[in-house]
């Protein structure tokens, strides 16, 4: 197995694209190490990113922000203004593994992961987040649901990294959330999760919205009818309820010995409507 850890993301992009075998990106490496031990794979190369200046950094910009492919979970919970911008995306980015893993792992790395249950990643889709692509023939930004596309499979192409994470600009009047239901209190993965994402009118009506879901399906799920379903409303009872029934209606998950399809359907609608409220809420709706 060879290393290399590139000062530039040209250099990395060219080590990927000329790999001979397996080839993986090291980001945090909380994923990609433990699946090296257990002996589910066996790289023959190894891209270390963390030398790469400007994938470590978070850049507020006039569109928003971005986050480099190797910023640390632990540094974006810890940065004020992106926590106030988008409290929802911080918060699942916080929920990943313990305070030490956290301190390596990357919501990149965790949206590469390509598991049905990531946390972060039904929050950044409700955020309308994109991915920042390099590869060998330049770049492409991409919405970050693109990019997975069934369970440890993504749609980058051999040579491709993600160099970034983008996250608008906050929109006056908005707020996200993000909630996920768990069998432990902590470091474990969703059984479900959803984010929520929404902006208010001057009289607080809902007039914008996505609805993201997580472990429901073999990807997430962005659930456009039930955006429909609180749009043009304060978030009464009603609403509410259209919201709980079009996330439920959308869920295709699995039995297996963490949850069953009934458990996952119902529990849906219930994380649905309460970070609903919650986005709501911190939008400055009553």
């Amino acid at each position: 197995m060879q290393y290399q850890a590139p000062q530039t993301t040209r250099a990395a992009v060219a080590l990927l694209a000329k790999a001979k075998g397996r080839a993986y990106v090291l980001a945090g490496g909380s994923d990609l190490l433990v699946r090296m031990k257990g002996g589910f794979i066996e790289p023959d190369l190894i891209v270390d990113i963390k030398r790469i200046k400007a994938m470590g950094e978070v850049k507020k910009t006039a569109a928003g922000y971005a986050i480099g492919a190797a910023v640390p979970c632990a540094e974006l919970t810890e940065n004020k203004a992106l926590a106030k911008a988008w409290p929802g995306v911080v918060e699942a980015a916080g929920l990943i593994g313990s305070k030490q893993i956290q301190g390596r792992c990357t919501i990149s790395g965790n949206l590469c992961n390509a598991g049905p249950a990531a946390d972060s990643v039904p929050a950044m889709v409700a955020a309308g987040a994109k991915a920042v692509i390099q590869g060998p023939k330049g770049k492409r930004v991409v919405p970050v649901e693109q990019v997975p596309v069934g369970p440890g499979k993504t749609s980058l192409k051999k040579g491709e990294l993600v160099e970034a994470i983008q996250l608008p600009a906050r929109a006056a009047r908005s707020g996200d959330a993000y909630l996920r239901f768990i069998p432990r209190t902590e470091m474990d993965i969703a059984v479900v999760s959803c984010g929520v994402n929404l902006t208010l009118d001057g009289k607080g009506v809902v007039k914008h919205a996505r609805v993201a879901l997580g472990a429901v399906a073999p990807t997430v799920l962005l659930v456009a009818d039930a955006a429909k379903a609180i749009v043009g409303t304060k978030l009464d009872n009603a609403a509410l309820d259209r919201l709980g029934k079009a996330c439920s209606a959308a869920c295709r998950p699995i039995d297996d010995k963490r949850g069953t399809i009934e458990f996952r359907t119902d529990v849906t609608a219930v994380l649905a409507k309460r970070a609903a409220k919650i986005a709501y809420g911190r939008a400055g709706g009553k």
